[in-house]
């Protein structure tokens, strides 16, 4: 599982896509996740106080049953660029202390096409 952004991937057919965005760009093909996705009203908030609220859309849930519903291979997407402040990194953050796994940002040569060799 690893973490990007929506203009990544504009226009481009990739598997594994998720959008946990509030809002998801029309162009997307990807599934979307609502249940990781923020409130609208708390685009407006300062980061501090959007910590807070969003611990409370995880708190209900079970890391475990998100993490078998996305898949292992999921791409999870918001809008932020790497190094914004984003909530897909606390999503990461919080499946990694909960299932002890690591969901790093997708790495800038990632290529879908590309087969790995020890498959």
């Amino acid at each position: 599982m690893f973490t990007s952004y929506f203009w990544r991937f504009h226009l481009k057919e990739v598997p594994h896509l998720v959008s946990i965005a509030w809002k998801t760009p029309e162009w997307f093909k990807g599934r979307r996740y609502p249940a990781l996705a923020p409130k609208s009203n708390m685009l407006r908030m300062g980061e501090e106080e959007y910590r807070r609220k969003y611990q409370m859309i995880l708190a209900p849930l079970d890391p475990g049953q998100v993490y078998a519903e996305l898949g292992d291979e999921a791409i999870l997407l918001c809008w932020e660029p790497p190094c914004h402040f984003c909530h897909r990194r606390l999503v990461a953050q919080w499946l990694e202390e909960h299932l002890g796994i690591e969901v790093p940002e997708l790495p800038l040569n990632y290529n879908p096409k590309q087969k790995d060799l020890f498959e």
